[in-house]
């Protein structure tokens, strides 16, 4: 006999087919009354799948009295009750390092662009200003220095090919990792202002809100870029776009917004941004690997086995 899983949000086609051969999967969002639902059937559950955008806060969890494993697409768990999860002893596995060369390569991409104006160009020559005049001037990587809000796995990815452009590096985080060459820098303020680029790859959650302030953006001045492939949560939106209309930052490349798929409207009229729809791990390759991560937690938890990618 299958377990019953029960899923929480859309996934992948693929793996939405692979959990169905293994699992007596229920889909919540088809049940028409999802809260009704669960009253009735919740406690027939042990097993969650969810994703980073959806997550798993208390209110769902209450609805799972037996629940004791929460399988999640994605690295991001601001959306995961993770204080609850422990004080109820449920497993939460992600699907950690195998997106961290996409989310990076997509990362350095972004910086490039807003530096160089990649994008920005191709929007020149498509609307026939080339016609009129020349695409103005803009600024080097090369050499320049880079500073790295949150060294994990992702960021130290990102710090190894900005090593490919020669760039002068410099982090900040909760605290100095060991073992690598790049400078710490315990002030986040002092970070901006030193550096040429400022790159946010930290976590989201209510540790990490509005860490990029309106000083934040201040030091890091008017030659200076922000690049953010964390969460939008992380920067002070409203004083991110002030920024970026007063031209008292240079420029800023992002992946991620406070309340996606929503864009503040004044900071789609900037033309000092890049704004891109949350796709840094959103290649087949990564995507396929996530999915694989999400079936062997799952079926690690089934079969009595450490998960292989445990949050907790």
């Amino acid at each position: 006999m299958k377990k019953r899983i029960l899923q929480h949000g859309r996934l992948l086609p693929s793996l939405e087919a692979a959990l169905a051969e293994e699992y007596e999967v229920a889909q919540l969002w088809k049940q028409a009354e999802p809260h009704a639902y669960l009253r009735q059937h919740g406690a027939s559950f042990e097993a969650l799948v969810t994703s980073a955008p959806m997550g798993a806060d208390a209110a769902l969890m209450a609805l799972l009295p037996n629940l004791k494993m929460i399988s999640s697409f994605g690295v991001g768990y601001d959306k995961l009750d993770l204080e609850l999860a422990r004080a109820r002893n449920v497993r939460v596995g992600t699907t950690p390092d195998v997106l961290n060369d996409c989310v990076a390569d997509l990362a350095f991409g972004m910086l490039i662009d807003i530096a160089r104006g990649i994008a920005a160009a191709d929007r020149f020559v498509r609307r026939g200003d080339w016609l009129e005049g020349k695409f103005p001037i803009a600024t080097r990587v090369s050499g320049k220095r880079l500073g790295i809000v949150g060294l994990g796995r992702i960021g130290q990815a990102i710090a190894r090919r900005a090593s490919g452009f020669d760039m002068a590096l410099a982090y900040t985080n909760r605290h100095p990792v060991d073992g690598l060459p790049y400078r710490y820098e315990a002030s986040l303020t002092s970070l901006a202002d030193w550096a040429d680029f400022l790159l946010v790859s930290v976590s989201g959650g209510a540790g990490t809100r509005h860490l990029i302030s309106r000083e934040v953006l201040a030091a890091l001045g008017t030659k200076g870029f922000l690049v953010n492939v964390s969460r939008g949560t992380v920067i002070d939106e409203d004083a991110l776009v002030d920024a970026l209309v007063d031209k008292t930052i240079a420029g800023a490349a992002l992946d991620v917004f406070a309340n996606e798929p929503h864009v503040p409207p004044r900071l789609l009229g900037c033309d000092n941004v890049l704004v891109l729809p949350h796709i840094a791990s959103g290649t087949v390759e990564t995507r396929a690997a996530m999915a694989d991560l999400v079936l062997a937690n799952l079926r690690a938890f089934f079969s009595g086995q450490e998960l292989p990618a445990p949050l907790i």
